[in-house]
């Protein structure tokens, strides 16, 4: 690799500081107008490259890898999944993969608490209403919605942001409840006052709002399945800000139909950016273009740790957002 200027290749638009840094830093080739590669321009890409900075739009699968050059020893990614990305097959072509942590963890926790409030309180049916010039004033059964204080959350995944979620939780009057693969420490427990559940059935059948914030792992594909969601107790509520593949979306939109499962929040989707149609015609679910972590102080975050990663590895040194297969 050319330690002074390696050859970096960035698939997606960036923030313009991001990749201004990336101009000065490397030999940083852009994708000025965002159109998004095709599989064969990023086997293309890793061909060429000595670097390549993919998003979680873009597949990284084995095919990729297998054709990379021998010089692509890095795959900065920009973005904390790694779902995209076929790890096994880089760590057999000893290529580094890093990601971008923590610095999303906010951002998405206040979508969450966003869409935690909204369904519930049937935010954007109201607006929707406004909007049509069909509202014709107050009344006392019009848009009556759910009183969210004092009800019990279910979180699915304790890590970061989960644990974000928990606090903006409290400070609305919501019991903290939540599954994970391990409690977390008893100190976190205490000052989140939430109480762990060993077992997902049994949580899902007592809590009034669930919130899926664990990663898409094999593990977790259809985490909630057919059966898991025909455990929700009738009238609960789903949010979900983290991968759509972690939720059955056929079923999860025939309980929604029937009203069996009141109302949904999805930032995310099974096959996204196609939408299962049957959500797109109901009422009860608000339905949001895979925004959680839509801000520009995220978005610069993230870029700053992809150009502190590449610079860490070209220096000779451990990129200190490596991606390690076993954690995922």
């Amino acid at each position: 690799m050319n330690a002074t200027k390696p050859r970096i290749i960035v698939t997606r638009k960036l923030p313009d500081a991001v990749e201004t840094r990336m101009m000065e830093l490397f030999d940083t080739q852009l994708n000025l107008d965002d159109t998004p590669m095709s599989k064969v321009d990023l086997i293309n890409a890793a061909e060429r490259a000595e670097v390549l900075t993919p998003t979680v739009t873009d597949i990284i699968d084995r095919d990729v890898i297998q054709a990379a050059g021998d010089q692509l020893k890095l795959i900065a990614s920009f973005g904390t999944g790694v779902d995209h990305i076929d790890l096994r097959a880089a760590h057999e072509r000893k290529i580094t993969v890093t990601n971008t942590p923590g610095v999303l963890t906010e951002d998405t926790a206040d979508m969450t608490m966003a869409l935690i409030l909204a369904v519930p309180r049937r935010l954007t049916e109201g607006e929707r209403l406004v909007r049509s010039g069909k509202w014709d004033g107050w009344g006392p059964v019009s848009m009556l919605g759910h009183r969210i204080w004092g009800k019990r959350l279910g979180i699915i995944g304790m890590g970061r942001i989960g644990q974000a979620v928990a606090r903006r939780a409290r400070g609305f009057g919501l019991s903290i409840h939540y599954h994970n693969r391990k409690a977390v420490h008893p100190d976190i427990e205490r000052e989140l006052e939430a109480t762990y559940w060993d077992s997902l059935d049994q949580m899902l059948s007592r809590m009034d709002i669930i919130s899926v914030n664990c990663p898409h792992t094999p593990a977790t594909y259809h985490l909630l399945s057919k059966r898991r969601l025909e455990l929700m107790k009738t009238g609960a509520f789903i949010v979900n800000t983290s991968r759509g593949e972690v939720i059955d979306e056929n079923t999860l939109a025939t309980l929604l139909g029937n009203g069996q499962v009141a109302g949904a929040g999805l930032d995310v989707y099974e096959h996204e950016p196609a939408i299962n149609p049957k959500l797109l015609n109901l009422d009860n679910v608000v339905l949001l273009p895979h925004m959680g972590s839509a801000t520009i102080e995220g978005r610069l975050a993230m870029g700053e740790k992809v150009i502190i990663n590449i610079k860490t590895f070209i220096d000779g040194h451990k990129p200190p957002d490596r991606v390690i297969e076993t954690m995922f």
